[in-house]
């Protein structure tokens, strides 16, 4: 057996491996028919941590304010700001008295912390069903909070929701962004499905405060700056208590990062996270990742060798039905269509940065959250 048929048959294997993630993994959100769910209107504490974040929290509280839905507060954490947050704040509590203010100073053994600010703002939280999301995040419907709290039931203590990314027209940055955004979202949807939850994003997310202070917050990583939201899910989340929201009306959206190194910044912080996340979510995640890649490198390979051609071009081919089906789908879920047309693109786009990011975090780590 010569070296072109060793990567023949390894390629035959990665692309296995790829179509199961796609069809029978991702499938498992990708196809699924979502179940209405009764809405019950139980008390809700909504949640926002920000940091120096005044410009955002003028233009996206009001659409919280703004909600369909009788019985909620609202929390607003000021994690030590030094622009004008705090008294934008203050302006729209004077106004409205179901906000509380939680003003967090700066704590020597909690620098630049927001797990910290985050616990600070739960603990002044009056209401048991905890709703997060972030100062620069806008609800897409005024619906947004009855419909993430209707799958709270006794079983279900969190609820995974969709925090999307604001259209840009002709810009290859913001429709990777939102691709990269669309595939996370698909892969936890689908874990969660699978009973395997392992992370959730704090621009939708929602828990009980009731889980937080039994699983001891996040005492377990406080020392790591990022995971808030998926360190957080990784440790508690389990096959009993966790449900998703993916109807159109619970989504979040905001503006995403406008520069490529400024977007790599906000990755680097995301990848250090996800290094801490169980076993068993590492080594699929890692495995996935490992066979796009390698998708990727060996079918350039074979083709530029003219080897085996047929069997070759027909593993492509499957592959790529494969992924267009399970990623069309979730896409048509998440409202995010647009990007399929470019979707090979986009994946080989995505997975060079994510080896870059890879490579720049083994010799530096981002330390702060903003």
């Amino acid at each position: 057996m010569n070296i072109l048929e060793i990567v023949c048959y390894t390629f035959a294997g990665v692309v296995s491996i790829q179509v199961m993630f796609y069809l029978f993994v991702f499938g498992k959100f990708a196809f699924s028919k979502e179940k209405k769910q009764t809405k019950e209107n139980v008390p809700v504490s909504v949640i926002i941590c920000a940091k120096n974040e005044a410009t955002n929290l003028r233009t996206f509280l009001p659409y919280i304010l703004n909600q369909d839905y009788a019985n909620y507060q609202i929390v607003l954490i000021n994690d030590a700001s030094i622009d004008d947050t705090l008294e934008v704040m203050e302006d729209f509590a004077n106004t409205n008295d179901s906000i509380k203010i939680v003003n967090v100073k700066n704590n020597e053994a909690f620098w630049a912390n927001k797990k910290y600010a985050l616990t600070l703002g739960i603990k002044a939280a009056k209401h048991n069903i905890l709703l997060f999301t972030d100062a620069d995040c806008k609800p897409v419907s005024k619906h947004w909070i009855s419909e993430m709290v209707s799958h709270f039931n006794n079983s279900k203590s969190i609820v995974l929701g969709y925090g999307a990314y604001s259209k840009v027209k002709n810009s290859i940055l913001n429709k990777l962004v939102r691709f990269e955004t669309l595939l996370t979202a698909t892969q936890y949807m689908a874990f969660a499905k699978l009973g395997m939850p392992y992370m959730g994003v704090g621009r939708n997310l929602a828990y009980t405060k009731d889980l937080f202070f039994k699983a001891n917050g996040f005492m377990g990583h406080m020392h790591i700056r990022s995971g808030d939201d998926d360190l957080f899910i990784n440790q508690v989340g389990n096959s009993k208590n966790t449900a998703i929201c993916v109807t159109k009306e619970s989504f979040t959206t905001s503006n995403p990062k406008t520069t490529l190194a400024s977007w790599i910044k906000q990755k680097r912080r995301h990848i250090t996270a996800a290094n801490h996340y169980k076993k068993a979510h590492k080594f699929l995640l890692g495995l996935f990742y490992i066979s796009q890649l390698l998708f990727w490198i060996l079918s350039i390979t074979l083709i530029a060798s003219q080897s085996f051609i047929n069997v070759v071009v027909a593993l492509i081919a499957l592959r790529f039905i494969a992924q267009f089906l399970s990623i069309g789908f979730s896409a048509k879920k998440l409202n995010e269509q647009d990007l399929i047309f470019l979707l090979p693109i986009l994946e080989l786009f995505l997975i060079t940065s994510q080896l870059t990011i890879f490579i720049i975090n083994l010799f530096s780590k981002p330390t702060h959250w903003k």
